[in-house]
């Protein structure tokens, strides 16, 4: 990451016209406005990855309490499949 110190071209804006002044002053505020948004989308961006890395760690920290929901969701519709052409449904669904 650039961390240049910023120091405005002293010389230029004591000589400087108003409307020369008015126009450094909307070409900073708009260089300020596309660092905002570059800094918004880093910003998106690192909490997705965030929370992303959070729920593998949740999920890694619960094994035997997502393998139980597991087990009764599969157990419940293979309970609930009244002939064979529906479990097999099931298991083709859960191959994929």
């Amino acid at each position: 990451m650039n961390s240049r110190s910023i120091r405005p071209p002293w010389e230029f804006l004591q000589q400087a016209t108003v409307p020369a002044l008015q126009s450094f002053e909307l070409s900073r505020l708009n260089h300020a406005s596309n660092l905002k948004k570059e800094i918004d989308t880093l910003l998106e961006q690192w909490l997705d990855e965030t929370a992303a890395a959070m729920l593998a760690r949740f999920l890694m920290e619960q094994p035997i309490v997502h393998e139980q929901a597991t087990t009764r969701s599969v157990t419940k519709h293979l309970h609930a499949a009244p002939h064979q052409g529906q479990s097999r449904a099931l298991v083709r669904t859960r191959s994929r």
